[in-house]
């Protein structure tokens, strides 16, 4: 009876303090319910816990509390009933175990997928070793050939040695072609090749394609978990995940280019938006929190390594985070932790790369000095009323353009940086702010990756249903962000543990993180073609978080005040419908076709380049200098070795200069000045292909013809058409006659219907 006694008194207790969460409890109860579901499916949201947790705590009044603590202190034998401690880190662990596999495996069939594709695309198994080389298109063969002569040389220091003073790749230069061609991806893939003892497991060129498809397969498994991470559910990373591979042809090029240093470089940035994504939540544990920290150091330094546009993309990334921190929806300090990511990995960066000027010259050097030293001088910038401080973030804006301009001039004036100047010229041209005749802002301005992207980009995304939602999604998380950013200037403090019924999708930094990350490279992606190939996968990614996320729901519902059903119900119900929904109606109608592509059997034959390539290595003498497109010398070097006069690169101004002059064989120039060119570049060989020579693009003005013959002046406009005029006919038609004086300068020595050599004559033999 006593016991019976003091059970009754402390229930009574436990009454009157759990009276004050009574309609916390009610508010929470449906959301438990639902959860309860979404846990059967191994998904679902965390908010539901997180309100259950929030309710527990909260008391009526600070005395019933002491009282509370008095008399189960006093009463310690009896416990209240609740949900063991041990028995929700088991659950917790249980869907942290399968949305790893979930991720895992996902990543893993892509691998598997781009193995299995890239095989029956180019029959590679069957092929010599020459014929597997010619498939690395686009130029992109030229970094193998750098991964075969590590794997050639004695040992990896030697060949370390030759790559750093290389004067067997461009004739009448020594170059660094570790730093020029940014090859730390090949010196790491021979290493390991070496150290492994693969030579008796594996060719060299598989464990090549096997190191970039499994790279690939990282890149996919960061986009599952980014997706996850934000919404709650690892459905939202396997819609994603989806998403991607359907959308192949403008989310990766690794199908027909596989050496090209994207390839290897966007899984690195992949992993450091995850890392950026968890380290941007507020409910972090102080151990999650370091190890966010230390992947987004460890992938932002390696993707600067990889890659010689790596600072641009970050300088954008930069951006987003400014505007973050600008209105005040991410804590400062984090932003300063993110400053010492991005400067440490510039620095080593740049001492790894011998002192690249580039890297110092970047624009994002130069956002990050400017925005260090504008907040330096403001410094009440987050204080005073609405318009206060909108005027002080405007000037705030003023002072680190400003700042970062004057930073960017004096670095270049320190040390000269050339290879900026042809871009700005570019940009110029692009954005209609001039126009040039010059041959090398036209030749950028007609590469595919620099115009502008076509409809049927846009319709293929539309038709895998990712645009549509896509903006949807965008527009709620939009208008929700506009809110939080006017209750953060109107001096309401932000909320650090946001619950599902509470509405604020809009109030997550990830969140507002990614809707400024795909805002900025989606206008990128609308002006730049190859910029398509940064933005898309994370559309893919924020879109599947956006339909698999209840507190988007949550928030539309808030708007619209519905009061007919529970919000939250129907919040968790349509975050698992419509991404179920939308999984099935993919399913039926991509999952057939991603089949036939493994089943069906292409043909890539190039019988022209492959005797061009064996006449080449029977041939010519070891001494011999090849002159010709940048994309031909590229497959010259791979399957040769040969001296080539020019590389497929456009970061270096002297390269294209040097392509510039190279292709005027296929301008109006007389014979005498195209041989003393080639004389200047010490070529012995000149190839000149049919497909340049009789070019049809697609593209009006942009035939290598048309650029050369703009950049000659020898251009006539009448009555709105363009004819091109000179004295001189074009050289690669006329030498093909074999008349004087082109046979004094030129001898024939090798043809088909797609290539033309000439050896360049040592001594000029005079016939009529």
């Amino acid at each position: 009876m006593t016991e019976f006694k003091h059970l009754k008194e402390e229930t009574c207790v436990e009454s009157e303090v759990n009276i004050s969460k009574e309609q916390e409890d009610q508010k929470c109860a449906a959301a438990s319910q639902a959860l309860q579901h979404e846990d059967t499916t191994g998904g679902g949201s965390t908010e539901g816990q997180e309100c259950e947790e929030d309710g527990s705590d909260t008391v009526a009044d600070p005395k019933e509390k002491e009282k509370e603590m008095g008399d189960s202190t006093n009463h310690s034998s009896v416990k209240r009933p609740r949900k063991s401690d041990k028995s929700l880190l088991f659950q917790q662990l249980v869907k942290l175990f399968f949305g790893c596999l979930a991720a895992v495996t996902c990543g893993m069939m892509y691998a598997v997928y781009l193995s299995t594709y890239h095989e029956r695309k180019f029959w590679f198994s069957s092929r010599q070793e020459l014929e597997r080389e010619i498939t690395f298109l686009g130029g992109s063969g030229l970094y193998y050939y750098y991964y075969k002569h590590m794997l050639a040389v004695p040992s990896f220091e030697r060949g370390m040695q030759e790559l750093m003073h290389d004067n067997r790749t461009v004739s009448s230069q020594t170059i660094n072609a570790v730093e020029q061609l940014f090859l730390y991806p090949e010196l790491v893939t021979s290493f390991l090749y070496r150290v492994t003892g693969s030579q008796d497991v594996i060719e060299p060129v598989y464990f090549y394609i096997g190191v970039v498809f499994g790279l690939q397969a990282v890149y996919v498994t960061a986009l599952f978990v980014s997706s996850w991470v934000m919404s709650g559910t690892w459905v939202a990373g396997m819609l994603a995940v989806a998403w991607y591979i359907i959308n192949r042809p403008d989310t990766t090029k690794v199908d027909y280019a596989i050496p090209l240093r994207d390839n290897w470089a966007l899984p690195y940035f992949s992993c450091q938006v995850v890392a950026l994504t968890g380290f941007l939540r507020n409910c972090n544990s102080s151990a999650t929190e370091m190890f966010c920290y230390l992947l987004m150091g460890a992938s932002t330094f390696t993707f600067i390594l990889m890659w010689e546009y790596s600072h641009y993309v970050l300088f954008v990334q930069g951006l987003a985070l400014f505007l973050l921190d600008c209105f005040d929806l991410v804590q400062p300090r984090k932003m300063a932790d993110i400053h010492k990511v991005y400067l440490c990995s510039v620095v080593l960066a740049y001492v790894l790369q011998f002192q690249n000027p580039s890297l110092l010259s970047s624009p994002l050097l130069s956002l990050l000095a400017a925005s260090t030293v504008a907040r330096y001088l403001q410094h009440n910038l987050k204080m005073g009323s609405l318009v206060a401080r909108l005027m002080k973030i405007l000037l705030h804006f003023y002072l680190v353009f400003t700042i970062g301009m004057t930073f960017s001039y004096v670095v270049k004036r320190i040390m000269p940086v050339n290879e900026s100047d042809h871009m700005l010229k570019f940009l110029e041209v692009k954005f209609g702010l001039n126009t040039t005749t010059d041959f090398v802002p036209n030749l950028l301005l007609c590469q595919e990756g620099f115009q502008s992207p076509s409809q049927d980009f846009f319709l293929r995304l539309t038709q895998a249903s990712v645009l549509p939602f896509y903006l949807l999604v965008l527009l709620v998380c939009l208008l929700s962000i506009l809110q939080a950013i006017y209750r953060r200037l109107s001096g309401e403090p932000m909320k650090s543990n946001l619950r599902l019924e509470d509405g604020r999708i809009g109030e997550k930094p990830e969140v507002i993180y990614h809707v400024f990350h795909t805002l900025l490279f989606g206008m990128l992606a609308m002006v730049f073609e190859g910029m398509k190939y940064l933005w898309t996968p994370y559309v893919c990614m924020f879109t599947a978080f956006g339909v698999c996320s209840p507190e988007l729901w949550m928030t539309v519902f808030k708007w619209f005040k519905l009061k007919s059903v529970h919000p939250v119900v129907l919040a968790l119900i349509l975050s698992t419908a419509v991404p179920t929904i939308i999984g099935f109606s993919l399913w039926r109608e991509y999952f057939p076709r991603v089949i036939s592509e493994l089943t069906e059997l292409q043909e890539f034959h190039e019988p022209d380049t492959v005797e061009l390539m064996n006449w080449i290595k029977r041939q010519a003498p070891v001494t011999a200098v090849f002159a010709g497109s940048p994309q031909l010398m590229g497959a010259v070097k791979l399957c040769s070795g040969w001296t080539v006069t020019s590389l497929p690169l456009y970061t270096d101004i002297n390269l294209l200069r040097r392509s510039e002059n190279i292709y005027q064989v296929y301008a109006m120039r007389p014979a005498e000045d195209i041989y003393k060119i080639l004389t200047s570049y010490k070529a012995s060989y000149v190839i000149i292909e049919e497909t340049l020579c009789a070019e049809m693009s697609p593209v009006k003005g942009c035939r290598i013809k048309d650029l050369l013959d703009i950049s000659n002046g020898h251009i006539m406009y009448e009555k709105g058409e363009m004819y091109a005029f000179s004295k001189y006919r074009r050289f690669c038609h006329e030498i093909k006659m074999n008349y004087s004086p082109y046979v004094n300068y030129f001898t024939r020595v090798f043809w088909n219907r797609s290539y033309h050599v000439y050896k360049v004559n040592s001594v000029i033999s005079f016939q009529y």
